[in-house]
């Protein structure tokens, strides 16, 4: 009897053994060409298309942005954006050969029904023999904003951005070129190679946004961060400054001119900061930046969220988001030139609307720069919240007392100064205006950075027009780009 409990006992386990390398094959030696094998893949497709994958809504949880209907054949749904392409810079594309972008790929796990707190939910679905179901994203956006500004922008190239300077919840993302994410979300693999192959060739590359991707010297709009380091150094909103018609710029026989050649103020000698910022005087913030210097003016860049180069990602967001970029300090050691340069938002400054709004954001928040945020909450199939995101803050780059100063000297922009079109009757709104050279011979970029109401704001906008827009080498940001910011804030205004 021992005998043959010993035989069996052995022989229990050879099979043991012989079942663990087996799994050990299959998991470890095996995994990748199982993973990579055609057949796996195509029932991997089979099972992910079977789920009814959740929908993306704006903030009244009644627009849709993107949803699944059921579609014939194996692949049982298939993702449908209703506003084709009016939200696609935020939702991305669902594509069965390129994958998912944005907020699909970003909050993937929940719209797919995989993330943990999805579970319980699942498994009712399970019992009860219903397909597994996403839950539902809801977004910040607001589709009366959104539809402004796409509107207000019309066919210029370029974008907008409106976020709450308060929560730093975004309002609004709009970009020119866009394109419709049906495209890619089509089943039909040839219409989708076709639409992708079109899309990446094109030279004004729809699929990536001007409003959060691309960046773009943002010339005088730039002056806000020179002028908060002044502030924050001591320099007041009355101190003077020399107004020469030119700035010789050091270590160079270059000089640095104001826009159109003009002298400031009709050639007065001397201007307050608060007078160059409202009428937008290269030539004295060339003297700020130089005095101030390049350790300094990085600082308060970096503090707005600016990163030291293109491939930093310090600014948390939903989705990609290239964040403006002020080089290190030690870039400037032997190009003090530059500095001047990059005290108006030239040399190797660069940016985009949403970085832009956040400046204007911190500004109308006493300082405080609160993180963007374009998701507030998960809803599971059945409507119940699963997650909350709330409101955070990014950081402090500049003081409450600064932040007084610079809200004034913004309202004497548009009161007095370059951006008098962006004027709204009964409200008094706060902006900076910039035009942006970016090569020799090519029209000016046109930008306009705003919020209003002035002291008790609910709304902060960023605006760029590229190349001038209609009106190229005449452009200015006050002409071009401002009337695009006033509509956005007139719409919020109006909510």
């Amino acid at each position: 009897m021992d005998r043959l409990i010993r035989r069996l006992g052995g022989a229990m386990l050879a099979l043991f053994v012989l079942l663990l390398a087996q799994v050990t094959y299959i998991q470890v030696v095996a995994s990748q060409r199982l993973a990579d094998n055609p057949a796996n893949a195509t029932r991997q497709l089979i099972a992910e298309y079977r789920v009814d994958r959740g929908k993306i809504v704006a903030a009244d949880g009644r627009t849709e942005l993107a949803l699944s209907r059921k579609s014939p054949g194996e692949l049982k749904y298939q993702r449908h954006y209703p506003q084709g392409s009016l939200y696609a810079d935020l939702t991305g594309y669902y594509s069965i050969i390129f994958g998912r972008s944005e907020l699909e790929q970003s909050y993937n796990t929940y719209l797919s029904g995989d993330a943990p707190e999805l579970i319980p939910q699942t498994l009712i679905d399970q019992v009860l023999g219903r397909p597994k179901r996403g839950a539902t994203v809801v977004t910040t956006i607001d589709p009366a904003i959104q539809r402004a500004a796409a509107q207000a922008l019309g066919n210029l190239p370029g974008g907008v951005v409106a976020i709450d300077p308060h929560t730093g919840d975004v309002k609004a993302i709009v970009a020119n070129p866009s394109y419709d994410p049906n495209e890619l979300a089509s089943q039909d693999p040839k219409q989708v190679r076709a639409a992708w192959d079109r899309l990446t060739s094109d030279p004004d590359k729809p699929l990536l946004s001007r409003a959060i991707d691309e960046l773009y010297p943002p010339g005088s709009t730039f002056k806000l961060v020179t002028a908060a380091a002044a502030l924050e150094n001591g320099f007041g909103p009355g101190s003077t400054w020399p107004n020469p018609p030119v700035l010789d710029l050091p270590q160079t026989t270059a000089t640095l001119e104001n826009f159109g050649g003009e002298h400031c103020l009709g050639g007065a000698s001397q201007l307050t900061l608060a007078q160059a910022l409202t009428v937008s005087c290269n030539v004295v913030f060339g003297q700020v930046g130089l005095k101030l210097g390049a350790a300094k003016l990085a600082a308060q860049a970096h503090a707005f969220g600016f990163a030291t180069d293109a491939s930093s990602g310090d600014v948390p967001f939903d989705i990609p988001f290239q964040e403006g970029v002020f080089p290190d300090a030690s870039y400037f050691a032997d190009r003090l030139p530059a500095v001047a340069l990059s005290a108006i938002g030239q040399d190797n400054v660069a940016a985009n609307p949403l970085q832009m709004a956040l400046v204007a954001s911190a500004i109308a928040n006493g300082g405080s720069e609160m993180r963007p945020r374009l998701v507030s909450e998960i809803r599971d199939s059945s409507g119940q919240v699963v997650k909350t995101f709330a409101p955070e803050v990014f950081g402090q780059p500049i003081s409450s007392q600064t932040a007084i100063q610079l809200t004034q000297m913004m309202v004497s922009v548009v009161q007095s100064g370059t951006g008098t079109v962006a004027q709204i009757p009964g409200i008094e709104v706060a902006g900076k205006t910039g035009t942006a050279q970016h090569g020799e011979g090519l029209a000016p970029h046109a930008w306009f950075v705003s919020f209003a109401p002035a002291q008790n704001p609910k709304i902060a906008v960023a605006v760029i027009v590229l190349d001038g827009g209609s009106l190229g080498s005449d452009a200015t940001g006050g002409v071009v780009a401002a009337p695009i910011a006033k509509a956005v804030m007139e719409a919020s205004l109006h909510e």
